[in-house]
């Protein structure tokens, strides 16, 4: 671990520092309406995505290992933080983003720590197999959550998504076709630039051209009206509904702030019966809070669905105007309702005012409510947005031969995403294609990231205006043609393919994912365990060989070459270590052998496979070597490694089996039991076991 391992990169030699700046500038162009884009699937505002892309780009470059790898906001991450903030507020709200910078702290948290403890290796416990059945599914999800912003419709809010997509799915009539015109335009134009100007920045180049586009065509419309504007009595009872929801909402979470800042000013001078009382009542206050907002936000997606027609004056729901009133031709759906007032729309929706300037900067608001809500959430992100990272940065390693610390990746990945924290975003990672942007560009340290985080400030310094006009299904666009190399079902093959555990483990991991979503991060945590519940069942029944000589001279599986087995001596090879989990099952084994060969008078365990022995495993052998001398057998062991030695050394089980009975290979221990045998009148030259050459001299 270094304190500044950026300092690595210094003297930097003109060349590098002229590929360092291009490559800079490349990447970011690419990053500004990809962050805007991932910042809208993360639930925050799209500006958000820019303050992800800014400090986090640079302290991520500085203090990790890989000097390509480009970090900031990624579809995965972004698809984790939305599903892991739905169920605790409305998408987009003060309190979501709360959350979001709250989550982003504690990810780094988690990050640091095991950086610093050097625990790097943690991220093994989600195996390739559960990522890659978890990707595939992501892939599927975020395509299909952007669905909405491409048709123009609304989106249901539910605990399952796939209702939400059916209910999108229902809306197809109601498509808004200027705003999938805009979409699938600027899809388009990207899939057509990527192939025939694979140089060129598709990405900024759709974002420059469909915001022009927009802003000509006034591709937006929007209008203010009272609420009392609405004709039809029905809406006006939803409005009221709506209306009456959200201030008790408001008047709920009233209390609750007063109730949590009396719990934090008086907590230590409180009784202990009366803290108890008061985190009961604020528990009862937030299960209220959350209900309200919940009903509150059904009511907003019933009025969002519905569209208007006006007269300027008056809204009636489309087709039911009265005879005689001259509409100005235009759909209008509620975007927003805020002081008595509808916010509409009539195009398309677009980005609309991104703030000039720099990000708040400071700690986000610490509850330890809020912590332990977002704890599990927090750890499977920090764990899958280190794998994406740490992937992407030893997969550019092999190209330029860099040697990658895990430990020190870590510590660059936590200290970014509490940056983002700190500069009021959400979680980052290290993303693929950015990545490869920077590497193909011509990075060759990590100045080229500080570079794109100061082409970053410029445009939240100067440019933040020209992003107005900026469609939403155009950032939708963006990132649903991003997804698309995500999907990888070759490597779910691949890993059916290579063992049928890891296959069962990418399957479940996909399906739990779908089934369990939005909740995502349930579906990678179903895959981790049944992933790690394989392992162990392999691990309880590792394989176990009864040998024989086979006619090439070597000891091989009996039953899988049809080989005879000796009478006399049972030759046995285990792989796997003996620990408390198989120990059963090699005792099994050696019985079952005994019984097959009931004349036999040794046992041989060839143990070149058996890497560790824990104290189960100690003590079984040292009761398996009582119970077999009393029945007349004598149990021998070759090959055993110096680590398994010396367990036994240290147990006394050595003396108790007897040096003796300890070889180096399994022909040294074979010939020491022929003697024994032959001692006893035994003609080894008939011995399935013997050599080739060893039979000839008895022929």
């Amino acid at each position: 671990m270094q304190i500044f391992p950026f300092l690595r990169w210094f003297p930097l030699a003109p060349g590098t520092l002229k590929a360092d700046l291009i490559a800079g500038v490349t990447v970011a162009l690419v990053l500004i309406p990809q962050s805007m884009a991932y910042a809208q699937l993360a639930g925050v505002p799209a500006y958000y995505g820019l303050y992800a892309a800014f400090l986090p780009v640079a302290v991520a470059a500085l203090w990790g290992s890989s000097n390509q790898l480009a970090t900031g906001p990624v579809a995965i991450v972004a698809l984790l933080t939305a599903s892991a903030l739905q169920p605790l507020a409305t998408a987009g709200s003060a309190e979501y983003i709360a959350y979001a910078v709250l989550l982003a702290l504690i990810v780094g948290v988690i990050q640091l720590g095991l950086g610093l403890l050097r625990l790097g290796v943690v991220v093994n416990f989600l195996s390739h197999p559960v990522v890659v059945g978890f990707t595939n599914a992501a892939a599927i999800i975020i395509g299909l959550s952007q669905l909405n912003k491409l048709l123009g419709v609304s989106m249901p809010k539910s605990d399952v998504l796939f209702r939400d997509i059916w209910g999108v799915l229902t809306q197809l009539p109601d498509t808004h076709v200027p705003t999938l015109v805009m979409g699938a335009g600027a899809i388009a134009l990207m899939v057509v630039m990527k192939r025939r100007l694979p140089r060129w920045p598709n990405v900024l180049v759709a974002v420059v051209l469909t915001t022009l586009l927009s802003w000509a065509l006034g591709y937006e419309g929007k209008r203010e009206l009272p609420i009392a504007a609405v004709a039809q009595a029905e809406v006006q009872q939803l409005l009221a509904d709506y209306q009456a929801r959200e201030s008790q909402h408001r008047a709920t979470q009233a209390r609750l702030a007063e109730l949590q800042g009396r719990l934090k000013a008086q907590r230590g001078q409180m009784r202990p019966q009366d803290v108890i009382a008061l985190r009961y009542e604020i528990d009862l206050l937030e299960l209220q809070a959350r209900g309200e907002e919940k009903v509150a936000r059904e009511i907003l997606n019933q009025l969002r669905k519905l569209q208007f027609e006006s007269d300027g004056e008056r809204l009636y729901i489309t087709g039911l105007a009265p005879a005689g009133a001259k509409t100005d031709g235009k759909r209008w759906r509620i975007r927003k309702i805020e002081d008595g007032r509808l916010k509409l729309v009539s195009g398309g929706e677009v980005v609309g005012n991104v703030p000039a300037g720099l990000p708040a900067f400071g700690l986000p608001a610490f509850d330890l409510g809020r912590v332990l809500e977002l704890l599990s959430a927090a750890i499977v992100i920090a764990l899958v947005g280190f794998m994406e990272s740490i992937s992407v940065a030893k997969a550019m390693a092999a190209k330029t031969r860099q040697r990658i610390d895990p430990n020190q990746e870590l510590i660059g990945q936590g200290l970014a995403n509490v940056a983002s924290s700190l500069s009021n975003a959400f979680p980052v990672a290290g993303g693929f294609s950015r990545t490869a942007v920077n590497m193909n560009a011509g990075a060759r340290t990590g100045l080229a990231s500080v570079v794109t985080a100061l082409v970053v400030l410029l445009a939240l310094l100067f440019l933040t205006p020209l992003l107005y006009h900026l469609p939403q299904a155009v950032l939708a666009g963006i990132i649903m043609l991003a997804v698309m190399s995500l999907f990888n079902f070759a490597a779910m093959k691949h890993a059916w393919q290579a063992h049928r555990h890891d296959g069962v483990a990418a399957a479940v991991t996909f399906v739990a994912t779908l089934v369990f979503a939005p909740n995502l991060d349930y579906g990678i945590l179903v895959g981790a365990a049944v992933a790690i519940v394989l392992f162990l069942a392999r691990r309880m029944r590792p394989r176990v060989a009864r040998l024989s000589r086979h006619p090439d001279g070597t000891l091989r599986d009996a039953r899988v070459h049809g080989l005879p087995e000796s009478e006399a001596i049972v030759a046995l090879r285990f792989d796997g270590s003996l620990y408390f989990a198989n120990v059963a099952y090699f005792e099994d084994a050696v019985l079952a052998a005994l019984a097959d060969n009931p004349k036999a008078r040794y046992v041989l365990i060839v143990g070149d496979g058996i890497n560790e022995l824990d104290a189960s495993g100690e003590e079984l052998i040292h009761h398996l070597v009582h119970r077999l001398h009393d029945n007349g057998v004598t149990l021998v062991f070759s090959g055993l490694k110096k680590q398994v030695l010396e367990v036994m050394q240290r147990t006394d089980l050595y003396a108790t089996i007897g040096e003796a009975n300890f070889f180096r290979t399994e022909d040294q221990a074979l010939a020491a039991i022929y003697q024994r045998l032959e001692a006893a009148g035994y003609d080894r030259s008939q011995c399935p076991l013997n050599l080739p050459e060893r039979r000839d001299l008895f022929e």
